[in-house]
């Protein structure tokens, strides 16, 4: 069997809702690659999790085993306990995110992804990487729009 991939991913709001952005490094061998954009009105829930779709969206091969290591409890325990399961069953009624936890599932099913939660803040320097490119990206001028969160506003 292959190495995993290893994905570490982060991300943030500045006022939560307000500038926010994600930051995710996926690691193979000896390669490494970053992604990160900044959103001009957002929530930290939602850089979060599209940290975490950006990297497994990035993935060319179907079928990749990766790790993805991040400090969110919001997207870890929603996979890992089955509750995303479960809402996409009741069509994600009242429940945030839908576009993206559709999003999700989508890229999710095409891979074998397995998470770890790390503390976040707490000297892992990949999460310090991701965490910084997440907060450098809010902070740069011409900011994304996210169309999803502020569609439901």
């Amino acid at each position: 069997m292959a190495d995993p991939v290893v994905i570490h991913t982060d991300g943030g709001a500045s006022g939560n809702p307000g500038p926010g952005g994600y930051g995710a490094i996926l690691q193979w061998g000896g390669h490494r690659k970053e992604f990160t954009a900044g959103y001009r009105m957002t929530t930290n829930n939602r850089m979060e999790l599209l940290a975490v779709i950006v990297a497994l969206e990035a993935l060319k091969r179907d079928g990749t085993e990766c790790w993805v290591v991040s400090d969110s409890k919001y997207v870890i325990d929603s996979v890992d306990k089955g509750w995303v399961f479960n809402w996409e069953k009741k069509g994600f009624k009242g429940k945030k995110n839908p576009d993206l936890w559709q999003r999700f599932l989508k890229v999710y099913r095409r891979h074998n992804v397995r998470f770890d939660w790390v503390k976040g803040h707490a000297g892992n320097p990949m999460n310090e990487r991701a965490d910084h490119l997440a907060v450098s990206a809010y902070k740069k001028k011409g900011l994304l729009i996210d169309d999803g969160y502020e569609a439901s506003l």
